[in-house]
């Protein structure tokens, strides 16, 4: 009996003192940081792999005082998901408060119009949301395509070009869900219902609009370039569109030879009648509005003046004419001026 009486003594005496040291430990500030430490939280994340990290990291002294401690309040429920950049010394209840309260704000990225896929995929990776092969691998899954609702040609065209903002911490597949999402949001079922109206599938006029979007950044001439191209789909004319002879270009040169327009490629509209088999860039709203609703013109051609903008033409006369005009007019304004 007496020994018993003991052993429970022992324990109650252990059990203050273990009591009292995580008391302590759980006020007692963290190890110096030479350098902020950034804490990425995934959804999902127990609080306990979070206070490994942050031990492993040098962030925290010992996890176990902060998981007890976070278990008996309830607390180890209450984490968020994001990242928390830590600067100071900070003890375990802080921390703890820190991991229960508001993440950092997310990360903002831009995505342009007229992007590719493959550009797209290096602005996310360079701007620290998961390698380029995460994205690739992702985007070239039939499985992950078709639970997207993308075609089986591919993504291209599909990644709406908008500012999202994301924790640094969320997955590729989340941000690519994200950027599909939008596009569906904003081509919606009405423009669907145009391009049926031009004889073209949803994927035709997405394609379409790509073909815009690359060949103008003039926002009035877009209804134009899309008039141009649906015109002479009705005729059965080549497109002849300049970036489509560019498109799966590794390099960033823009120039185009005689040679590059004869060459067969799968999207090379020189050598090809009808749209490509698939975008050649991500369009943005004004180029997919364009694409389903072209100007009421008999425009077949048109050609660049050197200043943004293009000349539109009905005959291959009256194009032919403005060819000469502007290409003499680059010649002059290329030629060395003498000086007085």
């Amino acid at each position: 009996m007496r020994v018993l009486w003991r052993l429970g003594l022992l324990a109650l005496v252990l059990g203050a003192a273990l009591a009292a040291a995580t008391a302590f430990e759980l006020r007692r500030p963290g190890p110096v940081l030479d350098a902020a430490v950034t804490i990425s939280v995934a959804q999902g994340d127990r609080l306990g792999a979070v206070a490994r990290d942050l031990a492993d990291r040098g962030v925290l002294r010992f996890a176990l005082p902060l998981v007890v401690w976070a278990r008996l309040t309830g607390q180890d429920r209450g984490i968020h998901y994001g990242e928390f950049t830590i600067s100071t010394r900070q003890t375990p209840l802080e921390l703890l408060a820190r991991l229960t309260g508001k993440p950092d704000p997310p990360q903002p990225v831009t995505i342009p119009e007229g992007l590719s896929v493959r550009e797209v995929v290096a602005l996310l990776a360079n701007a620290g949301f998961g390698s380029e092969e995460s994205f690739h691998c992702l985007l070239q899954d039939a499985e992950f395509l078709d639970s997207a609702s993308l075609p089986a040609a591919g993504p291209e065209g599909y990644l709406f070009p908008d500012t999202y903002a994301f924790p640094r911490s969320t997955s590729p597949e989340f941000i690519l869900r994200t950027m599909i999402h939008r596009f569906q949001e904003v081509s919606g079922a009405e423009f669907a219902r145009q391009a049926a109206r031009l004889a073209l599938s949803e994927h035709e006029a997405v394609t379409l609009a790509s073909l815009v979007e690359e060949e103008t950044a003039v926002p009035d001439e877009r209804r134009l370039v899309a008039a141009v191209f649906v015109n002479r789909l009705r005729r059965g004319m080549p497109l002849q569109s300049d970036p489509t002879v560019l498109y799966g270009r590794l390099d960033s040169s823009r120039k185009i030879t005689r040679a590059d327009l004869r060459r067969h490629t799968s999207h090379n509209t020189y050598t090809m009648t009808g749209l490509p088999p698939s975008p050649i860039a991500n369009p943005g709203r004004a180029a997919l509005e364009a694409a389903v609703d072209p100007a009421p013109v008999d425009y077949l051609y048109f050609v660049a003046r050197g200043d943004g903008s293009h000349q539109f033409s009905a005959t291959l006369a009256a194009h032919n004419a403005a060819v000469a005009q502007y290409v003499k007019r680059r010649l002059k304004d290329a030629r060395p001026r003498s000086r007085s």
